[in-house]
């Protein structure tokens, strides 16, 4: 732990990032490339396998880009870093899973933060908006993100009017896998990471990979790319040690142990 705007903790195969930049966790140029530098490293480390990310104090999981840094010459357009806003948004080959734990309010870019990770688990006060059209800006990301993961009308009605969801009604569309007391988050959320780390780690990077890829393609075109090797992971996956550990484990009747290659 160090005195930055990004925490990071390690906990055996699993990393966990708070942002802690108070008094509202707001992501300004410098925070988003530590941010960036972090989840690159996440990437890159073979003994980590899930990552976790969540907000500092009890209030606010993000609220976004910091309108303060950017109207004392923060540029909106300046240099992000690796992984663009946030270091998770458009970080290539990112094939671990990454849960984001929103422990308060989650707006603007923070909300888009939290459509990067592929687990969101929310406090039961946590809150969720788009307001950037009341200050006559865009949300980029969730325009493209958001009507794919929600009903196309209710992703409509927040992008256009900027409407605050609940944490109730942000499980009721699907935004959240699940709502938790306040004070059970960070451990729902560390069992969760627990649960993935201990599953095999070269099926989740396939998951990943043919999920993420495939978004833009047509069934058959996906299908035709699995079949045809060319997804990377797909392919390293069925040459892999522990594709012959799961098929052996079955017939033995016991547990596997993945071993990442």
């Amino acid at each position: 732990m160090t005195d930055t705007p990004v925490k990071t903790e390690r906990r055996g195969t699993i990393l966990e990032v708070t942002l802690d930049r108070p008094p509202a966790n707001a992501i300004d140029l410098a925070t988003s490339r530590i941010m960036g530098d972090t989840f690159t490293g996440f990437r890159d480390d073979p003994d980590l396998r899930v990552a976790i990310l969540t907000g500092s104090g009890a209030k606010f999981f993000c609220p976004g880009w910091d309108l303060k840094a950017a109207a004392s010459g923060d540029a909106v357009d300046g240099d992000y870093g690796k992984g663009g806003f946030g270091g998770l948004q458009e970080l290539r080959g990112l094939n671990k899973p990454v849960i984001a734990a929103v422990n308060g309010i989650c707006c603007g870019g923070g909300l888009e933060l939290a459509l990067s990770a592929d687990l969101i688990l929310a406090a039961e006060h946590a809150t969720f908006a788009l307001p950037e059209i009341r200050s006559g800006t865009v949300a980029d990301a969730a325009s493209v993100k958001l009507p794919k993961r929600i009903p196309y009308h209710i992703a409509m009605e927040m992008l256009l009017t900027g409407r605050w969801l609940d944490a109730e009604e942000a499980a009721r569309w699907g935004l959240v896998n699940r709502i938790l007391p306040a004070a059970d988050l960070m451990a729902e959320a560390r069992a969760l990471a627990d649960q993935l780390a201990a599953g095999p780690p070269l099926v989740q990077a396939a998951i990943k990979e043919i999920v993420r890829e495939a978004e833009a393609m047509t069934f058959q075109d996906a299908m035709n790319r699995i079949t045809k090797s060319q997804f990377a992971t797909v392919e390293r996956l069925y040459r892999s040690d522990d594709q012959k550990e799961g098929a052996r484990a079955f017939a033995e009747k016991r547990d596997p142990v993945w071993k990442g290659r």
